[in-house]
């Protein structure tokens, strides 16, 4: 088996955008629809929805790699970054402070070329707390890196990567790459969807890190989105990907057998467009939830509005099975009987919603369907 990088014509990749051409006009008609609904928020409801973007980012792309964080603990962290907390929230899990960096440092600098010294940050911030490898540096060990399946002894390569001892060549050359295919550059790649597409596998490629090579890589295919569109993304890749992790590892894999990548653009793109169409529907959302609270502010006691904002956090997918007495006693520390008056009460005057019966009884928001 020999791949992308042990071909003659490695990294020059070619594609076709043929088969994508309405996929990219769809999706620049939705950026320019999500920014224009955006102009029409509060500046509060705006702030929301790209807090919002930057958790479900954040969340996802550790989840992609198996790592699952306190959803909590990552939005402590990313308001903490932006200063929107009146005072510094603690968030003890240095894994979930580290991934929030690197969102918010990638928002932040988006538009400026790309560093050696910023991959090494991005590393230095997503290992926070990692032990037994080598953080903030390229992997440098003898042993082939490999991406592999299965039981001790009877492992599945499915990739290797470069050797450690080329790797310091290989990413100077993706570093002058991604500078170059930069709006402006010497070979700019106008189409901003298909150079965060390409951005993605060339890294993913090279695999320059002991670990967290998946999470930095769709970092950088932000990067390079944000750099096309002149301002940050307002959308997730990740919690698209996640949902399909399966087809992004096997979209991967077949894109890396060679340097003729017009089926993992087309791949790319296409999951670009469904993170744009669910950062339209979170629009939606922020929009229908500060209806919600219009409607029932003044109906609610501090109790009862704690668990509203805590349901509510969790975005237009809803709080997972519900909320139970159970819960709403782990959340507000009122004993069973206040639980079940409140929820009876919220649901009475319409803000929840009630299923099933009994001790079975679960309570959703009463806000319409999202996307």
């Amino acid at each position: 088996m020999t791949y992308n990088w042990q071909q003659h014509d490695w990294p020059e990749f070619k594609y076709r955008t043929d088969g994508i051409e309405a996929d990219l006009y769809t999706f620049a008609e939705k950026t320019g629809r999500v920014s224009g609904a955006l102009q029409g928020l509060r500046e509060e409801e705006q702030t929301e929805l790209v807090v919002e973007l930057m958790v479900s980012e954040a969340i996802k792309t550790s989840e992609i790699e198996g790592e699952f964080f306190s959803r909590k603990d990552v939005r402590s962290s990313i308001r903490n970054q932006l200063g929107l907390n009146p005072a510094i929230e603690t968030v003890r899990d240095p894994r979930a402070r580290g991934v929030a960096e690197l969102m918010v440092h990638v928002r932040n600098t988006f538009s400026e070329p790309l560093r050696e010294a910023d991959l090494f940050q991005w590393h230095d911030m997503l290992m926070a707390g990692a032990k037994r490898i080598a953080v903030g540096r390229w992997r440098d060990h003898a042993e082939p890196m490999q991406i592999v399946s299965g039981p001790f002894g009877k492992e599945k390569v499915h990739y290797e990567a470069p050797p450690s001892n080329d790797v310091p060549r290989q990413m100077a050359e993706y570093i002058k790459w991604f500078n170059d295919t930069a709006p402006g550059g010497t070979n700019e790649i106008k189409l901003a969807p298909v150079r965060s597409a390409i951005a993605h596998i060339y890294f993913e490629s090279i695999h320059p890190f002991e670990d967290g090579n998946g999470r930095i890589g769709r970092a950088l295919s932000e990067k390079a989105l944000a750099q096309g569109l002149g301002r940050p993304v307002l959308l997730s890749l990740s919690e698209v990907i996640e949902q399909k992790r399966h087809d992004y590892y096997e979209a991967l894999k077949t894109g890396q057998r060679s340097n003729e990548v017009t089926a993992w653009v087309e791949y790319f793109v296409q999951t670009i467009l469904e993170a744009q169409e669910r950062a339209e529907s979170l629009v939606s959302f922020v929009i229908e939830k500060a209806k919600f609270f219009d409607q029932y502010r003044d109906a609610l006691n501090e109790r009862q509005a704690k668990v509203v904002r805590r349901m509510l956090d969790e975005g237009f997918d809803g709080f997972e099975g519900g909320m139970s007495a159970r819960k709403y006693v782990s959340i507000t520390g009122a004993s069973k009987a206040t639980a079940t008056r409140d929820l009876q009460y919220l649901s009475e005057i319409g803000a929840f919603l009630p299923s099933g019966g009994g001790r079975s009884v679960r309570y959703q928001l009463n806000i319409p369907p999202i996307g």
